[in-house]
């Protein structure tokens, strides 16, 4: 079976009974899925419209929200079929395709985010060498490399998966997350060990450095004046909210994926769409009304759609 993984088949065993509801299932979600890819299309367009937003923070926010529309497109076409289907299976090449597009591209946001923490450290501690430090060159580099390392970084565990032996093929979930270890006859050592690496590298440093910055930005604001300290909470209060969320939602999914077989299956189905159902949602609203210049474009895009 390891030497023909590409034409194995696994069952998605995390679905309840869906044949009854299956309909107001796969409308429920068509219906996030439109939204979610509506919203943040919406606001990376009006960034890139816009000349006035084309600033580092705009660019990583545009950079963020284009994230998230691969981040959902990863799960929800996948999801719908399987509503439709009156078996949910997927490859074994298929499912290793679905884990490493969702932890690449799930694992850059924490990057992302640890990008926007130091644009804002620098325009908030070193105003005047703000030009000179963030440069469009910066920006890009920051920018491959949010979703270049994450790539690197999981493409390991999904060719040393690729070669691991089956022994199970049966996944206790809706999509190919780290449920996926659970199918290998052997706990695999060097995956472990790099897992950890790569949870650690991808995910707790650059969590750790954005925490550690928008601590530093606001003791230095909490010492300047009132006006000073309200544009940096307008601006850096949404990144916060959306680091806090995000990590939470991606422990969740970490721990959900080793929960015993005998959690009930209807309560980890539940769980589980949390982990791709709010924060491609949460983004967009957070970003599109917390930011004044954001939000501003939006009302005159929507006003001017009008006429």
């Amino acid at each position: 079976m390891d030497n023909e993984w590409n034409n194995t088949y696994i069952t998605l065993g995390g679905y309840v009974d869906i044949s009854k509801c299956r309909y107001l299932y796969f409308s429920i979600m068509f219906t996030v899925y439109v939204l979610i890819i509506g919203s943040n299309s919406t606001i990376v367009y009006v960034i890139w419209i816009q000349k006035n937003l084309h600033e580092p923070m705009y660019i990583f926010i545009a950079a963020l929200l284009f994230n998230c529309v691969l981040y959902s497109t990863t799960v929800y076409p996948k999801l719908l079929i399987d509503f439709l289907s009156e078996k949910q299976i997927i490859s074994y090449s298929a499912c290793l395709f679905q884990f490493f597009v969702f932890y690449s591209v799930g694992w850059t946001e924490f990057l992302l985010l640890a990008a926007m923490a130091f644009d804002r450290y620098v325009s908030v501690c070193k105003p005047l060498r703000y030009r000179s430090i963030m440069k469009r060159n910066t920006v890009k580099m920051f920018l491959i490399l949010a979703w270049f390392l994450p790539a690197c970084h999981i493409a390991v565990q999904a060719i040393q998966s690729a070669k691991a032996k089956l022994c199970n093929l049966k996944l206790k979930g809706i999509f190919c997350n780290n449920a996926i270890y659970t199918l290998h006859c052997v706990r695999s050592e060097p995956i472990t060990i790099f897992g950890v690496f790569a949870l650690s590298d991808l995910v707790i440093l650059p969590m750790l450095f954005t925490v550690f910055t928008y601590t530093k930005i606001f003791i230095i604001s909490y010492q300047s004046s009132n006006d000073f300290r309200k544009k940096t909470a307008e601006t850096c209060t949404p990144h916060l909210l959306i680091l806090i969320s995000y990590f939470c939602l991606m422990s969740y999914d970490i721990i959900i994926a080793r929960v015993e077989s005998d959690f009930p299956k209807t309560a980890r189905f539940v769980m589980t769409l949390q982990i791709f159902l709010y924060h491609p949602l949460f983004n967009p609203f957070i970003y599109g009304l917390k930011m004044k210049q954001i939000c501003n474009h939006l009302k005159k895009l929507f006003s001017s759609s009008k006429i």
